[in-house]
């Protein structure tokens, strides 16, 4: 009896393993200051890459909504008239956007941070735990957190719920399926041990999730579920339709939309801000040369994106009679400017249909993700506790900020709940096909030629212990949001008491999460 007590102490302590850290960010001088001012400044340096994070990530989002509403022209010639007619199509298909650029875009920085610390560890017969630790952290701070906010997010009284059903469960299905395959993994098929075919399969599975929600969405026969879509928008991008010199304030008959969708400008509901319809430096190309159009105008939004950065105080803002909030908005803005200023070097989206601001954003992510992977070793150095509980909450909570972000928009502008939950379903499919899939495919592959031995899993029991406990909570999250649907019509919103019980219950099962795997991995159970 007094072993097991021993045990357990020791366990709460392995939560707090304490060495003097040698370890340092930028000079070894740090090495001399207290630990605890270290891990003060290891934190706050974190934060920041957080805000920073914060920050590209919405300049990822105008990228990812220029390059949602590309279209091609097809011409059709009639046969009968001999008549041709011109039409634009939209290139990229709604659940195919979803999956792809919102749900890999906004996990993008889980999937960074993992595949940084899978090269990092490369040639070690062990591979690294922050990436996987970050990842199912991140998938519960998804499905929890999220959902919690997304469900309080419209307005009192108003609900809003998944139109194509279908494609929801074959989300589902696809996420619940990651978690049960990385189980599988982990200690059926080979404990503690993976191999390349293992690795290979999980990234390949990501492409059968592309597939399979592709074949729902037309309908395939025997691949498609037979539900029937309500009123979800059939487009993401509007018909191309616009002026060189375009007027916000014009709605019309023109159409309107978002990061997320398109709806019909004389739709009741929020009010949407009218947005060119096409890549305006295109457009402009169409209607006049392009050395004298073209030019100018890229060249001087790009200069306004410099400027836009330096300033600390909009113009409406000055008038503002409130000398303290004033004040508490310029040091925001001043504690942003040198993320915006150097953000403001990612070309304008208005360049190739947005293509190079997106895939400029990424590497900005990516630079960010490395820093983060840095900090946080040296906060586990430095503080002695466990790389796991680091990764399950604040390096969780902190790279999935473009989700949250990604999905309280959806929720708050789309008519329904499908890109606001979809983009969480997604999301956690894109972290493991992906996020794990892809560093131990590195890893694996390095170590079968080089080393000739398969990639070790340290701790795989805790990280399968945390496994089970997502799956079991996940389980709780998603039979609310069915209850929910049939009893009060939708998944988000409604009234406005239900709507925070069912945010509270939520940040509960979060809890429950991080505790249980927390302590698990530690050792104390």
């Amino acid at each position: 009896m007094a072993s097991v007590h021993a045990g357990k102490i020791q366990g709460i302590f392995s939560i707090f393993r304490h060495e003097k850290c040698e370890d340092y960010f930028i000079c070894r001088a740090e090495t001399s200051l207290g630990d605890g001012f270290r891990a003060l400044l290891y934190f706050l340096g974190l934060a920041y890459c957080f805000i920073g994070l914060s920050a590209i990530t919405a300049r990822f989002f105008e990228s990812m909504e220029h390059v949602v509403k590309q279209t091609r022209k097809v011409v059709e010639i009639d046969p009968l008239t001999d008549t041709k007619s011109v039409r634009h199509e939209k290139v990229w298909n709604y659940t195919i956007a979803d999956i792809t650029l919102l749900a890999f875009g906004t996990s993008f920085p889980q999937i960074s941070l993992a595949t940084i610390d899978a090269i990092r560890n490369i040639g070690q017969l062990y591979a690294g735990g922050l990436g996987p630790g970050t990842l199912v952290g991140s998938a519960a701070f998804d499905l929890f957190p999220i959902h919690a906010v997304c469900v309080v997010v419209p307005k009192a009284g108003e609900l809003k719920k998944i139109s194509d059903i279908g494609i929801w469960l074959v989300e589902l299905f696809w996420s619940f399926w990651a978690y049960i395959w990385l189980y599988i993994i982990l200690e059926v098929w080979t404990p503690n041990v993976v191999t390349l075919w293992e690795a290979l399969l999980t990234v390949l599975q990501f492409f059968l999730l592309l597939i399979h929600a592709y074949a729902q969405d037309k309908r395939w026969p025997y691949l498609s579920l037979p539900f029937t879509r309500t009123n979800r928008p059939e487009d993401w991008v509007p018909a191309e339709d616009v002026l060189c010199e375009f007027d916000s304030t014009e709605v019309g008959n023109s159409s309107t939309s978002d990061i997320f969708s398109i709806h019909s400008g004389n739709e009741t509901g929020p009010v949407y801000e009218i947005l060119p319809d096409s890549d305006l430096a295109e457009h402009c190309y169409e209607h006049s040369t392009k050395m004298n159009l073209e030019k100018p105008l890229v060249s001087s939004i790009w200069k306004q994106q410099f400027v836009d950065a330096l300033v600390l105080e909009k113009t409406e803002l000055r008038k503002s009679s409130n000398t303290y909030l004033r004040l508490a908005r310029i040091f925001w803005q001043a504690l942003c400017a040198p993320w915006r200023v150097l953000f403001a070097f990612v070309p304008p989206y208005q360049i190739a249909n947005g293509w190079i601001a997106f895939i400029c954003s990424l590497l900005f992510i990516s630079g960010i993700a490395y820093i983060v992977t840095q900090l946080t070793d040296l906060i586990s150095c430095v503080t002695g506790i466990n790389a796991y509980v680091i990764a399950f909450t604040a390096l969780a909570s902190g790279t999935s900020w473009p989700d949250l972000v990604a999905s309280k928009i959806a929720a708050e502008r789309q008519i329904t709940a499908d890109s606001a939950i979809a983009n969480i379903i997604c999301s956690n499919s894109v972290n493991i096909y992906i996020g794990i899939g892809v560093p131990w495919l590195i890893d694996t592959a390095y170590n079968l030629i080089a080393l000739r031995e398969p990639l070790q899993i340290l701790n795989a029991e805790g990280l399968s212990f945390s496994l089970l406990v997502f799956f079991s909570t996940s389980v709780g999250c998603v039979a609310v949001l069915v209850l929910r649907r049939c009893t009060l019509g939708g998944e988000l919103g409604g009234p406005r008491m239900w709507a925070w019980v069912t945010s509270t219950y939520f940040m509960l099962l979060w809890l429950i999460f991080i505790v249980l795997s927390s302590l698990r991995v530690s050792g104390i159970i």
